[in-house]
């Protein structure tokens, strides 16, 4: 028996690959399904369930791909509803693979068809739980995302039992696999591992303590940030179903002369700018939208990218495959094309650019006390603001930029310093801002983990605890 994580860092999801006597299981695949119907091969096993712990949120599954490509059975558990043929197994069903077996145990909370998967070894002794967004390493679902018309307190209170009587009765040596790991909006505050055991969560982690029903719905309730908007646009994508992969990435990879670029662009297209933050801000097309792929890519574009919008890209040459791959992962298949040899065809064909300044922390800090128009805008989480800022920063996370109203508190006469964390999330708001018309916009390279070491600089620690 074998098992195997393949974790995806940009979206902090891990898919697992289970294999005995040659047979193999996939439980929560990406919609880019290449990568295990490769190891099935390596393997010498017949892929035969694709196991979905729920609907998810964040981005789109393979289960549907991988279906039509191998003939495997797609699992869920009860109470689900979907538009695909799929097996809806009992609470309690055991499903044989090779020489072990893979017990399906219900647990509704994070949402209701919500189900963990225990893995029984050669020996028929419990060796691992998939928990999906059952049970973090430090955290748990939130239960705020996919809940048909249950309140998310309906739902913690079906978490609390879930946990209670199906996940906390477990044999502490149990390996514990969850779907996230650190950085998922899908929980509250994910640790930093992907995976942990039964017994060090009983330890460890908060809602796996001794505390009665309402302690525990307030506790699992309270502190949500708001849900990325992209969230139930996927969970609904994965519920009905969607197109083929290799459709979407041939449309998607049409090259574009400059003048057919201009074209789509004319007739509404937006330009989605994916190469790494500092090649950006150094030149690009004009109205451009940067999401680099060097970091969280698909959530930003999520984020920010209406769903519907059509999009031709510039990106790095030979990076447009994984551009369209990345954006199909959660849900967004309009890329109608991408400029044949980048911004640098833009720039022989002497075509108009524009740029974003970058600046460092000392020239912050220099023109701070002489710049009456000076505004800085900390694009930051409100949690990070909290802990620590710029004295006269002006807060307003990079995901409100979606909303034209957030950007509309900001004077067009104002000399506009952004910083984030460390400058990924800076460039993608100047994008943002220069896309609506402003352009005194100035990127403070290092984001706040610069700015913190300037002494020159006046910083507010800890003004309020958000949780």
């Amino acid at each position: 028996m074998q098992v195997e994580q393949l974790y995806t860092k940009c979206l902090s999801e891990a898919a697992y690959f289970i294999s005995d006597a040659h047979e193999a299981a996939v439980i929560d695949p990406l919609r880019d399904v290449d990568v295990y119907i490769q190891m099935a091969k390596e393997k010498n096993v017949q892929i035969k369930y694709i196991f979905e712990t729920h609907f998810h949120a964040d981005f789109v599954s393979g289960h549907i791909e991988l279906a039509r490509q191998t003939g495997a059975t797609i699992i869920y558990g009860p109470d689900t509803v979907a538009h695909f043929d799929f097996y809806k197994a009992k609470d309690g069903e055991e499903l044989a693979l090779g020489n072990v077996k893979i017990k399906v145990l219900h647990t509704p909370g994070h949402t209701l068809e919500s189900s963990c998967f225990l893995l029984f070894d050669e020996k028929n002794e419990p060796y691992c739980i998939f928990t999906g967004d059952t049970l973090f390493v430090g955290d748990v679902g939130r239960p705020d995302l996919f809940s048909g018309d249950l309140s998310k307190e309906e739902l913690a209170a079906k978490m609390y039992h879930s946990l209670n009587t199906k996940i906390k009765t477990l044999a502490d040596h149990i390996i514990v696999y969850p779907a996230h790991g650190p950085g998922s909006s899908c929980g509250k505050n994910l640790g930093p591992d992907t995976h942990s055991t039964i017994g060090q969560q009983k330890l460890s982690n908060y809602a796996l303590q001794d505390m009665g029903e309402q302690d525990f719905i307030e506790k699992v309730t309270s502190g949500l940030s708001e849900a990325p908007a992209y969230f139930p646009i996927n969970a609904k994508i994965n519920q009905k179903g969607y197109e083929q992969l290799e459709i979407v990435k041939t449309k998607g990879l049409t090259p574009l002369s400059i003048d057919d670029f201009k074209q789509k662009v004319s007739e509404g297209a937006w330009i989605l700018d994916t190469r790494n933050a500092n090649e950006f801000t150094a030149a690009f097309i004009p109205d451009s939208i940067s999401i680099g792929l060097e970091g969280r890519f698909a959530e930003w574009a999520g984020v920010l990218l209406p769903f519907g919008q059509k999009i031709v890209l510039v990106s790095e040459e030979g990076k447009e495959t994984e551009s369209i791959t990345r954006l199909a992962r959660i849900g967004i298949d309009t890329v109608e094309g991408y400029l044949t040899g980048g911004i640098n065809t833009w720039i022989k064909a002497q075509e108009q650019i524009d740029l974003i300044i970058d600046i460092d922390a000392d020239e912050l800090a220099m023109d701070i006390p002489h710049d009456p128009k000076l505004e800085i805008l900390d694009v930051r989480k409100e949690t990070e603001y909290a802990e620590a800022h710029v004295q006269s920063a002006t807060n307003l996370p990079l995901n409100g930029f979606g909303d034209i109203l957030n950007l509309a508190m900001i004077e067009h006469d104002r000399n506009i310093y952004i910083h984030c964390a460390g400058g990924y999330r800076s460039v993608i708001a100047a994008s943002l801002l220069k896309k609506q018309g402003f352009h005194n916009v100035r990127n403070v390279l290092g984001g706040f983990a610069s700015i913190k070491e300037n002494k020159s600089i006046s910083i507010v620690k800890e003004v309020s605890k958000l949780n």
